[in-house]
């Protein structure tokens, strides 16, 4: 009791205190350089391993596996999160000083959206164990939309909560400054890098109710899942910068990616069958899923390979 009320405090203290040093920082909108990036994206990812190893001094071999194995999961399904900032941020036609404007404040909204869910979702996992088999099969379909259904574009005049806010609030025909909403002549009046920020929550959203599912299957502790997540999230800005420029190249990605939302779905469904996966399997294919698909990638920028072109020549 006393080594989780310490975690917990610990983590609360921390998350506050890096939050304030990181919307501190970033008050004034400007260019994020890469070596910026890179730098928040040791730090984050330097916070999680050494969280990690406080739980495991704190509470053992096991929980410290699940933390890592549910740190894994949610940041290789953020990584997905990226491909849909980048394509919000083109349509919309916002420059790079205010992509960190907008990813700030709708990273918050995802972290907010996050503890809600998983405190619903570990309550309704405890006294209804059947919904095992529905997640399993959200996440088995998701996995399946991933790697072979169509790619749509990205239409903004279809988002329900851009249509609503467009109703109730005018906005601007182009982007001035950084602001989101302001009052003109006595009117509230919204630019569209509102309805960007609006798009960017949907999306976190959308991609809350896919990702949280999958950590389930590793652990219904509220203290490992909420932890695992928030620590994934709380990267999630500074990698985009980071990787913004070569996403391109991870052509393959989203196969490793929806090799583990298939895995973790069959997981799910397993448990309820009485069949136990080891955590230290999981992490295993994880691990493995992840290097192969980057690898891959790699290999195939090298040599100019086409994994859209490759896919359609085998259907044909």
């Amino acid at each position: 009791m006393t080594a989780s009320l310490i975690l917990w405090s610990a983590f609360a203290l921390l998350v506050v205190i890096m939050l304030a040093i990181d919307l501190g920082m970033n008050r004034k909108s400007h260019q994020v350089s890469f070596k910026e990036a890179l730098t928040w994206s040791i730090v984050w990812v330097g916070l999680a391993l050494a969280f990690n190893v406080g739980i495991y001094i704190m509470m053992g071999k096991q929980p410290a596996l699940e933390f890592l194995t549910g740190y894994l999961i949610e940041k290789s399904l953020s990584v997905d999160n990226l491909f849909v900032f980048i394509m919000i941020f083109t349509v919309f036609g916002v420059r790079g000083e205010l992509q960190a404007r907008v990813l700030k404040w709708g990273i918050l909204g995802a972290l907010i959206m996050r503890v809600v869910f998983i405190f619903i979702g570990a309550e309704l996992l405890q006294r209804f164990q059947w919904l095992f088999y529905i997640f399993g099969a959200i996440l088995l379909y998701t996995a399946w939309k991933m790697a072979f259904g169509p790619s749509h574009e990205m239409e903004p005049d279809k988002n329900p909560l851009v249509r609503l806010a467009r109703k109730f609030i005018p906005m601007t025909k182009k982007i001035r400054g950084d602001w989101f909403v302001t009052r003109r002549l006595k009117i509230w009046v919204a630019s569209p890098l509102f309805m960007v920020l609006l798009v960017v929550e949907s999306s976190d959203l959308v991609f809350a109710l896919d990702s949280i599912p999958a950590i389930f299957a590793i652990t219904l502790d509220p203290f490992i899942v909420l932890t695992s997540n928030v620590f994934a999230i709380m990267g999630l800005r500074s990698l985009y910068f980071l990787l913004a420029g070569v996403m391109g190249m991870f052509i393959y990605l989203k196969y490793g990616i929806s090799f583990i939302l298939a895995f973790v779905g069959i997981k799910m469904i397993l448990i309820m069958l009485g069949i136990h996966v080891p955590i230290t399997l999981s992490l295993g294919l994880i691990v493995t899923s992840l290097a192969v698909a980057v690898i891959l990638s790699l290999f195939a920028a090298r040599f100019g390979f086409d994994a859209k072109a490759l896919s359609q020549g085998e259907s044909a």
